[in-house]
């Protein structure tokens, strides 16, 4: 028996090829999109691994650190550190901001943290971890620093002592770890000016000059010029210890919001992605149907151009079943070809996407079965226009 579909394929390869390649960029762009949401959830794990942290501290009634703003006083992990169960708490910040790198400017996450307790970077691909308290940094290498580069963040320039990689925040953005009385004072601080302003604006307070309150100007002017909040306390707890059970006791005692590895995660993952979520599903949606539409175009097209030889199969007693399989097996053809080249273009070009792309085999594997799917039912409508032709076509002009 005639192979129609290899005949015709090897009669026009060069547009066979060419629509399959097209198809293979829509499929490619699919498989990133479904990467980048992977990348996303990734970035999450990533921040909450990074962390250490079995539990999350933060101000009461909020979803901080990473989702909602959060501020407390520094002075808590002394007490946190009395709890039962608690085997270690360190303070931490994070605030993002344009870090300075010359005259450019890189978009990253600033952490201040304690050395050697939980929240300080974990591993380090290059350098030394931080040795002084002040004006020393170490940088996730996503932001292209370089060991003995300078970064301006705030006020004062920080020199770059340590490279870590995969470091970064739910966003993706890449993080510049700085110790933590530094990070107090660029996060909460207020500029010179601002401090100036103020202290003129309180020392013009007939509330706070009485008489009978000494220092109390003094103390308020103080106060304008330090910072003693943090973002979180994170803590870790002792072995065998259940950290729920750790977290109702913090609850209860310190009212404050206590988050637990598990409840973070349905933050990051579930709450704060959501949206990025269901926009990636949309495109997805949209791929398909586009990549369905056109499949089933170029099927349907190479068909009606091959009318009087499907007519001649007919007229020598070919039957429909055949034929239908002739056209099924192109169409899933130029779908295993746009598989192909889809999945290496998606693997070229991932690595230089702006955001962290991460292809699973399992997503491959899923979009392979899909793509098939799509260009089964795509052909069907060649099929119908196939299995219509008049025999006598054959014998007609």
């Amino acid at each position: 028996m005639i192979s129609l579909a290899g005949r015709d394929i090897l009669h026009g390869w060069g547009k066979f090829v060419l629509t399959g390649a097209g198809l293979g960029l829509l499929i490619g762009v699919t498989l990133t999109m479904a990467g980048v949401y992977r990348g996303m959830v990734d970035d999450a794990h990533a921040l909450l691994n990074n962390s250490g942290a079995d539990l999350w501290l933060v101000q009461k009634d909020t979803q901080g650190p990473y989702a909602e703003a959060s501020s407390i006083r520094d002075d808590v992990v002394h007490s946190v550190l009395g709890m039962e169960g608690v085997a270690r708490a360190a303070n931490v910040t994070y605030f993002t901001m344009q870090v300075l790198q010359g005259g450019d400017e890189v978009r990253a996450m600033v952490v201040g943290f304690e050395p050697g307790q939980p929240g300080a970077p974990d591993h380090l691909v290059a350098g030394r971890h931080l040795t002084r308290s002040h004006y020393e940094a170490v940088a996730d290498v996503k932001t292209g620093f370089q060991l003995g580069e300078t970064i301006r963040i705030r006020r004062h320039d920080y020199t770059v002592v340590g490279l870590t990689r995969r470091m970064v925040s739910s966003g993706g953005d890449p993080m510049v770890f700085i110790a933590m009385q530094d990070a107090q004072d660029a996060q909460f601080l207020k500029d010179n000016d601002a401090i100036l302003n103020d202290r003129v604006r309180t020392a013009a307070n007939p509330a706070l000059n009485r008489p009978g309150v000494p220092g109390l100007l003094e103390a308020v002017q103080a106060a304008q010029s330090s910072s003693h909040s943090v973002n979180a306390v994170l803590v870790q707890v002792q072995d065998g210890v259940a950290p729920e059970q750790v977290a109702q006791g913090l609850r209860r005692w310190k009212h404050l919001q206590v988050f637990t590895r598990e409840g973070m995660e349905e933050i990051l993952v579930a709450k704060l992605i959501a949206t990025s979520a269901k926009q990636i599903g949309m495109f997805l949606v949209i791929l398909a149907i586009v990549s369905a539409a056109i499949v089933a175009f170029i099927i349907y097209t190479m068909t009606l151009g091959k009318i009087r030889e499907i007519a001649v199969l007919k007229l020598i007693g070919t039957r429909n079943r055949t034929i239908a399989g002739m056209i099924l097996q192109q169409a899933l053809g130029l779908g295993l070809i746009g598989f192909v080249v889809g999945k290496i273009a998606a693997t070229f070009w991932a690595p230089v996407f702006p955001k962290y792309v991460l292809l699973e085999s399992g997503d491959a594997l899923t979009g392979l079965g899909v793509t098939m799917l799509i260009c089964a039912l795509a052909s069907t409508l060649a099929i119908r226009a196939a299995l219509k032709v008049d025999p006598a076509e054959a014998i007609g002009g």
